[in-house]
């Protein structure tokens, strides 16, 4: 359930960047553009080594976007399961 919540939380922050950028665009005001967008979350990833190695592409997209880790369009599924490891994980787990 608490995935499901996240999930919608991220696609509603998301829906409304884009709609403040669409705003932004039409008013023409690029002296006035708005900040990131971006926050911490407030909570670390307290997935494993094996869940990081397992987890779906576009999870694993949301997962590094939501801590400003922007993968680009060109990085493969197992260099991004390897940035998500690096980043989130101690070296002895």
């Amino acid at each position: 359930m608490g995935n499901i919540i996240w999930l919608l939380n991220f696609l509603i922050s998301h829906a409304d960047k884009q709609e403040n950028m669409e705003q932004f665009e039409r008013n023409g005001m690029v002296e006035e553009a708005p900040g990131s967008g971006f926050k911490m979350p407030l909570h670390y990833p307290k997935y494993t080594k094996d869940d990081y190695e397992k987890m779906e592409e576009w999870r694993l997209d949301l997962l590094l976007s939501d801590y400003g880790l922007l993968a680009f369009s060109d990085t493969t599924l197992p260099e991004k399961r390897a940035i998500a490891i690096e980043t989130f994980l101690w070296p002895h787990q």
